[in-house]
């Protein structure tokens, strides 16, 4: 179970390959990979994944090379292409695709003079595209230049017209270039301001550039922070994604909803903003009402993502909100099992959320404590640090291993520490050890767990046993808890010595009183008269016997089924009375027969 239970942590967290150096940027802006969306239990979402990766490709919307690759596959490209650089037309052939590609060109590189002439002379279409359908108003917007895009609008060039994928409009690139002024060009030639916000408008792109001034032009003149599908990548979603507080800021302020959740993972902007760390967009979320313990669909709040992306100032800055820090999702786990995840940072987020009032004994589905995966992780400090705020060391794991082993095979630095964690717990007076002044205190906390669990006082010196750390065993501080332990219920266990003596005793007696006469021999043969009264004193201890087993069953049924010995206990009850009550129980005449067959037989 322990081999098997590790494999899915390290299964959990996918760290990435150092050796893929293509990815630097991508790698340092999510150290850990996401988890397969099946299991719907990311150490970072696929929806800030998908968000970042958009933001990465499409810094320019298009690449320059692949422009011109793409208009060189068009007929007379070359020669055109040698024209506009010198600005001369003259040679032009009076074909309209050749003044259409020459339109292209030179809204790509800039000559208005250029643009002019091709339209005035040579009857260039403004709406002409080329093979992936853009056209010369795309390109234009796409460089910023709101001269050229000023004469294609004049000359009647479509404001609102699509490219080839249907995802790009002359207004996407305007905000993707940055141009305050292509946008407000645009929108007073009607284009329209949510164009395309079923997917990603306008805004998006202005936010992906992190374009602040764009962006407060477009919320200025109504561009909708919000997207009227569910699930759908919102602006704020994007911009918490990237990080861009600025954007963020003025999202908010325009009435956009911090409670929209995005993708099948349903991550609110306030998740995306914490797994990645933006501590100011987490703290305007949290001033404009973001619910700070909202759930995603694998059931976990935005602290869960923060400690599974070692966020420390984010996860300070949820606490401080009123963060749940014993809330659980999937397996039953906590912030602090979250924690703990890679050494750098772990021991920070443990910290701060033990100073919030985590549960350090808190155990998943499976029965793994923070402790047990501390030790699993070889994370000695959370270790000792667990242990510190009393974390149980004899927790078990539903396969019945306790924290103490893994500490003992994963950070066996922590035994002398241990060791000297008792030698604190005792104390000596200013007085040597032989005066009569000499007073020695022991405080015994260490060795008994805490009083919520239900376990009992000598499970830690069973676990001691278990492990073979016999050197702990003899610390003075185990020797007397032993001790004065034994003086405590020395007692009673005397007391159940002569209960037990007498049960046996008496039982023997009815046995060979009963079964153990030889009748083959005796037709007369008839049990002693006092074995009726010895049945019945064994029917009575029986019951006080069964009484204790009831007893102990009702102060915890899980526990008290553990152990064999009870079983065999209640074996021993009902094989007495199957054996005694079955004759006493018989009043007829013929009860001496009766028993002369038992012991005929």
């Amino acid at each position: 179970m322990e081999n098997v239970r590790f494999s899915i942590i390290e299964n959990d967290l996918k760290w990435h390959s150092e050796s893929h150096e293509t990815h630097d940027f991508f790698f340092d802006k999510r150290s850990i990979s996401s988890e397969n969306s099946s299991n719907s239990d990311a150490v970072f979402s696929d929806e800030a994944h998908e968000i970042f990766l958009w933001q990465q490709q499409h810094q320019m919307i298009w690449d320059q090379h692949e422009i011109e690759e793409t208009l060189g596959m068009t007929p007379n490209s070359l020669a055109i292409f040698e024209m506009v650089k010198r600005n001369c037309f003259m040679a032009l052939i009076p074909a309209s695709s050749d003044a259409n590609l020459a339109l292209l060109y030179s809204s790509i590189y800039g000559c208005v003079e250029n643009i002019i002439h091709l339209l005035d002379h040579y009857a260039a279409d403004p709406n002409c595209k080329d093979l992936r359908g853009r056209s010369p108003l795309h390109f234009a917007c796409c460089r910023g230049n709101a001269h050229i895009a000023k004469v294609l609008l004049d000359r009647g060039a479509d404001p609102n017209r699509y490219d080839g994928k249907k995802e790009v409009t002359p207004l996407h690139c305007a905000a993707s270039a940055k141009s305050v002024e292509c946008i407000l060009l645009l929108l007073k030639r009607k284009a329209h301001i949510n164009i395309g916000i079923e997917k990603r408008s306008a805004l998006h792109f202005a936010i992906d550039r992190n374009a602040v001034e764009c962006v407060e032009t477009l919320l200025k003149y109504g561009a909708d922070p919000n997207t009227p599908q569910v699930y759908t990548e919102t602006p704020l979603h994007t911009a918490c994604a990237l990080g861009f507080s600025k954007c963020v800021e003025l999202l908010l302020n325009h009435g956009a909803d911090v409670r929209s959740q995005f993708g099948e993972g349903k991550l609110t902007a306030l998740h995306l903003a914490a797994e990645n760390d933006y501590v100011e967009c987490v703290r305007l979320l949290l001033e404009h009402g973001a619910e700070v313990d909202c759930r995603n669909a694998s059931h976990q709040t935005p602290l869960h993502l923060a400690c599974l992306s070692q966020s420390i100032e984010t996860v300070d800055l949820l606490i401080k909100y009123g963060a749940n820090v014993n809330a659980v999702y999937r397996d039953g786990r906590t912030a602090l099992h979250a924690a703990i995840v890679k050494q750098s940072r772990s021991l920070d987020c443990c910290n701060a959320l033990l100073k919030a009032g985590a549960n350090v004994n808190k155990a998943d589905n499976f029965g793994y404590t923070p402790l047990h995966i501390a030790a699993l992780n070889e994370f000695s400090n959370c270790v000792y640090t667990f242990i510190e705020h009393g974390a149980d060391i004899t927790a078990r794991t539903m396969g019945n291993v306790s924290a103490l082993s893994f500490i003992v095979r994963r950070t066996p630095e922590i035994i002398p520490k241990l060791t000297a964690k008792m030698d604190s717990s005792i104390k000596v007076n200013e007085h040597e050890i032989g005066d009569v002044d000499c007073e020695i205190k022991l405080d015994f906390r260490l060795l008994v767990p805490p009083t919520t669990l239900e376990r009992g006082e000598t499970e830690l010196l069973l676990s001691l046993i278990e492990v073979g750390q016999k050197r702990l065993l003899m610390h003075p501080l185990c020797e007397t808890f032993l001790f004065l332990k034994w003086r405590r219920i020395r007692k009673f266990f005397l007391m159940s010595l002569l209960y037990h003596a007498i049960y046996v005793i008496l039982f023997t007696m009815y046995i060979v009183g009963v079964y153990a006469r030889n009748c083959a021999k005796n037709p007369k043969c008839e049990a002693p008269s006092y074995i009726s009264t010895v049945g019945y004193f064994v029917i009575i201890l029986n019951l006080i016997l069964m009484g204790k087993e009831i007893f102990q069953m009702a102060h915890g049924l899980q526990g008290y089924a553990k152990y064999w010995e009870n079983w065999l206990q209640w074996a021993i009850v009902f094989g007495v009375l199957l054996c005694v009550v079955c004759l006493e129980g018989n009043s007829s005449p013929d009860t001496n027969e009766t028993r002369k067959t038992y012991s005929h037989h």
